[in-house]
């Protein structure tokens, strides 16, 4: 069976509650597409306005951090039954930005995996390499590394149902994209990582994104490659673009 795509859009730090609302009512109309999943990763300050926009609608909403405790001391966190109680269906586990700047390592990122699974949360987990490591070409190593780290003590019929989302540091808000080539090659190589840990049957059965400056011009050709399954998308998702990419395959 062939594989459902799925297009996220990364909101990142963008977009009061109200701002939310109003851009989430003018994308409702554009991102109708039975073919494809889509999930608005939105602040957590805007996630119970976003899940009431979206009520009725083709669009479901995703956080973009969540910690791996089940409460306590974590002043700022956001917990996992938090988030399911406010309606969140994903939840963008180990993006670059999270481990640049707010210390998430491969060993955290596991520990939010498992407990987003523990509260049924689907989890978009994140891996990607740096220019430095790409020139030095231990890229491949590198995002299997990141993938096994995050996928232990996960059971085969959970990690079936996570998303991976395969994005080139080098590659995110800057411009640059990785050719349709170098994206499946990765993706491929991931597909084939998690066969590794599990079996061919999961390893068929997972959604694998490509992000990393994804826009309405490249989508249809990256959405094309064999092992990518949709995208994680960035600062083309704040706009009614968006729709064009959603609508890649028409």
């Amino acid at each position: 069976m062939a594989r459902k795509k799925i297009i996220a859009g990364n909101w990142k730090m963008n977009m009061t509650p109200s701002e939310a609302v109003t851009l989430i009512e003018t994308l409702k109309p554009l991102v109708q597409n039975d073919e494809v999943d889509v999930v608005f990763c939105v602040p957590s300050i805007d996630i119970i306005p976003a899940v009431e926009a979206t009520k009725g609608t083709n669009i479901v909403i995703g956080a973009q951090n969540m910690h791996y405790e089940e409460k306590g001391a974590f002043t700022g966190e956001t917990s996992a039954r938090m988030l399911v109680d406010a309606g969140v269906k994903y939840v963008i586990i180990g993006h670059s930005e999270r481990r640049e700047y707010f210390a998430v390592t491969d060993q955290t990122v596991n520990k939010s995996v498992l407990k987003a699974f523990e509260h049924g949360l689907i989890p978009i987990v994140c891996c990607g390499e740096s220019l430095m490591q790409r020139e030095q070409g231990i890229t491949i190593g590198w995002v299997c590394q990141q993938i096994k780290i995050a996928f232990q003590n996960v059971p085969a019929d959970q990690a079936k149902k996570a998303i991976i989302a395969y994005e080139p540091i080098w590659a995110i808000g800057t411009g640059k994209v990785a050719t349709a080539e170098q994206a499946q090659e990765v993706c491929q190589a991931l597909r084939h990582c998690i066969s590794e840990i599990y079996d061919d049957a999961t390893a068929e059965a997972i959604r694998i994104q490509y992000g990393g400056s994804v826009s309405a011009d490249n989508a249809a050709e990256l959405f094309a490659e064999p092992d990518i399954d949709g995208g994680l998308v960035g600062g083309a998702s704040l706009k009614p673009d968006f729709g064009r990419i959603v609508n890649y395959n028409k």
